[in-house]
């Protein structure tokens, strides 16, 4: 065998073993017990999770075990990130894709947390070509290069058993499903088929909740979701999880929209 025959077959050899690598690695870590102190986590943060059937709860850590994996967490700001930071962050993210055929957020790398709510410089432009700079106080974001950002006091506040229909951690993982199609535009990928009809009651449910804030009308659907299509997607997945009877009751083509899209029903959960 010539030197280039030897060469040429250690280099598919070391490429083979490069794909084949992290694949592995991620069924090793997925094979892993679950270990007991992230399920005192899981009951203690996640409502949700005590009154999922066993299908769901073995879903649910199999998905929290592959996204330990797979992304970063970074404390900014001197805060500390402790296992339950992670698996509360990740078991909520987690909720979002049970009963899905869909990677684990695919695009994601990192998440950064911050201890409290941070602090985003913006700049605007204005009419005339004025450029104006402000702050922004944010408790969560979601960004298009691989990175969240969360504030752990907010979510903290969001492990109640009485929701209030805010919990920053779906929303900003429902930007990150939304971005996955190209665009960030309140339309997250789906087949065709439903995208048609999704088109329809998503477009009909925002224009009603821009009137319902213009008028001050109270509503399921917090406010912010009618600044833009993206926001009304986020809010309303916080919605269907977090005040499901109502947006069942209220919002009943839109609650079976969401139904559709994330292939749970919250309700058997109550």
């Amino acid at each position: 065998m010539n030197p280039l025959s030897i060469f040429l077959g250690l280099l598919l050899m070391g490429i083979g073993l490069a794909m084949f690598l992290p694949a592995y690695r991620l069924q090793q870590a997925i094979a892993r017990p679950f270990p007991k102190h992230f399920s005192k986590i899981l009951r203690k943060n996640i409502p949700h999770y005590l009154k999922m059937p066993a299908d769901l709860q073995l879903q649910l850590k199999r998905l929290i075990r592959q996204f330990l994996h797979e992304k970063k967490f970074i404390g900014c700001d001197g805060f500390i990130i402790t296992d339950e930071v992670k698996v509360t962050i990740a078991g909520k993210a987690s909720l979002l894709l049970l009963n899905r055929p869909s990677l684990v957020y695919p695009d994601l790398k990192m998440i950064l947390v911050y201890p409290s709510a941070f602090i985003v410089p913006r700049i605007e432009m204005g009419s005339g070509g004025v450029v104006t700079h402000s702050n922004q106080t944010l408790s969560g974001e979601s960004w298009s290069d691989g990175r969240v950002i969360l504030a752990w006091d907010h979510i903290q506040q969001n492990k109640s058993n009485l929701p209030d229909g805010h919990d920053v951690v779906l929303h900003e993982f429902a930007h990150q499903l939304d971005s996955e199609s190209g665009r960030t535009n309140g339309a997250p990928q789906m087949s065709t088929a439903h995208y048609r009809h999704w088109s329809e009651v998503l477009s009909a449910e925002f224009a009603l909740l821009q009137q319902a804030a213009d008028h001050q009308v109270k509503s399921a659907l917090d406010y912010y979701g009618a600044t833009s299509p993206a926001e009304f997607f986020a809010v309303a997945t916080e919605t269907f999880f977090q005040k499901t009877e109502q947006m069942a009751r209220y919002h009943p083509a839109l609650f079976e929209q969401f139904r559709a899209y994330y292939q749970v029903d919250p309700r058997d959960w109550n």
